[in-house]
């Protein structure tokens, strides 16, 4: 990968993308709101809405199921 910690990708959808400001970023607000609350999200649109973008990455799973954070994450 490209991105070695969350708030890389932060700054580049701040910085590139727009994404608001004031939220952190996509990896912080994530982490604010809570990757179980994330990964709901996901599964309701997935389930609703369908497409493979609304697939929830095993990522995501395995820090849900650990009670774990992106902020913590190591690779």
């Amino acid at each position: 990968g490209i991105a070695i910690r969350g708030s890389d990708v932060d700054v580049v959808w701040i910085n590139g993308y727009g994404w608001p400001m004031y939220t952190g970023g996509p990896m912080f607000w994530a982490d604010t709101v809570g990757l179980a609350q994330v990964a709901d999200r996901i599964k309701h649109y997935g389930s609703t809405l369908g497409g493979e973008h609304w697939t929830i990455s095993p990522l995501i799973e395995e820090l849900v199921a650990q009670g774990d954070s992106l902020s913590t994450y190591t690779n």
